[in-house]
């Protein structure tokens, strides 16, 4: 079935490798209608879902299936991979990674542990990815909680402390960097301070400019080297009572780019969240208006897909900046480990630390 859009602006298309989007799909191969869309429109990248997830050989027949659709080999393919209830990948097949919150705690009978504990399980998680064919994983979460945060965030964190979450986040990254997987730094410029959950109601944050330079913009600042950020949609009422800040061209230009001093990639949260409004459309162009460099939508929903493909093939010029698509490609091929060896030192941490 051929997409609505695809006579108008197929030309368009053609001369762009990607469009400025990341889509999801619906199950577990792409449909007639993904394949006719993205061979049109060219996203950078897919994001796997636990819907998209049943076996190593289907995965990489789905990695697969988009690559040849979009005639990119080097194409992004992204997932969900934090650990605990954040965790993609299904246990029938893979290990269910424990929570970052669990290192922060190791951390605070022992520094060094917590972060050898934190590299060696980004190192096996960036394993389990890259055998599949998955180059990029939705994480480190640099968020800071506080009493009366959303468990949405506090159950995911890596600590209170913007010099321990600095310090984690790190050693995460560096473990998944050696197994050829690039991280993405969110939820920019901190979404630790949410009382509700973003994807159901919009958080409003009412700390002083002051406060959040303090704390939550700390860790993006340490880590602001990084190829890949995603935006929180939340309102800071200190900065722009308006616009959750994946629209709003003050967070994203003012803080982002310049007070957090970042000038990599911006990717948007996931643009069908209940925090922003409107038409999904519409949400995209002010994003991307705001200075958003890719939009992110997962639902897999062909129709809002073909939507924000018109939206995106309006744009002007080449769309993606190509520095910045370049330094976000710029992942290794995977150093050789022994799975098991590492596997059993990460046991004997984690088993020290339920025994203390």
């Amino acid at each position: 079935m051929e997409a609505p859009f695809q006579k108008e602006h197929m030309e368009i298309n053609s001369r762009r490798n990607a469009s400025n989007v990341i889509f999801g799909c619906s199950g577990l191969r792409l449909t007639r209608g993904e394949i006719d869309l993205f061979k049109v429109v060219k996203p950078w990248g897919l994001i796997l879902f636990s819907r998209n997830l049943q076996a190593p050989d289907q995965v990489k027949a789905l990695v697969g299936d988009f690559k040849d659709a979009t005639g990119r080999d080097d194409a992004i393919i992204l997932i969900d991979q934090e650990g605990g209830r954040v965790s993609r990948l299904p246990e029938t097949f893979w290990r269910i990674p424990p929570s970052p919150t669990i290192f922060s705690e190791i951390y605070k009978i022992n520094p060094h542990t917590a972060e050898e504990a934190v590299f060696l399980n980004y190192r096996l998680i960036a394993h389990d990815l890259k055998s599949l064919g998955i180059n990029v994983n939705c994480a480190p979460m640099l968020d800071i909680p506080r009493a009366g945060s959303s468990p949405v965030v506090t159950d995911r964190a890596f600590g209170t402390n913007p010099e321990i979450v600095s310090r984690l986040a790190e050693k995460a990254i560096q473990g998944m960097k050696a197994g050829g997987v690039a991280p993405v730094l969110k939820h920019a410029p901190g979404h630790g301070r949410a009382t509700v959950d973003s994807h159901h109601l919009v958080p409003r944050v009412d700390a002083s400019v002051k406060s959040l330079a303090d704390t939550d913009y700390k860790p993006f600042i340490m880590l602001k080297n990084e190829a890949m950020l995603m935006t929180a949609h939340i309102i800071y009422n200190a900065i722009d009572p308006s616009l959750p800040g994946t629209i709003s061209p003050i967070i994203i230009k003012d803080i982002i780019r310049s007070k957090l001093g970042f000038n990599g990639l911006i990717m948007t949260d996931d643009i069908n969240m209940h925090a922003l409004s409107g038409p999904v459309p519409q949400r995209a162009k002010l994003a991307l208006d705001a200075g958003c460099d890719i939009i992110l939508h997962c639902s897999g929903s062909l129709d809002e897909m073909s939507q924000i493909a018109d939206v995106v093939s309006h744009l002007k010029g080449s769309g993606l900046d190509r520095t910045r698509v370049a330094e976000a490609q710029a992942y290794a091929k995977a150093d050789e480990i022994d799975v098991g060896q590492i596997q059993e030192r990460l046991d004997i941490i984690l088993r020290d630390y339920q025994d203390s």
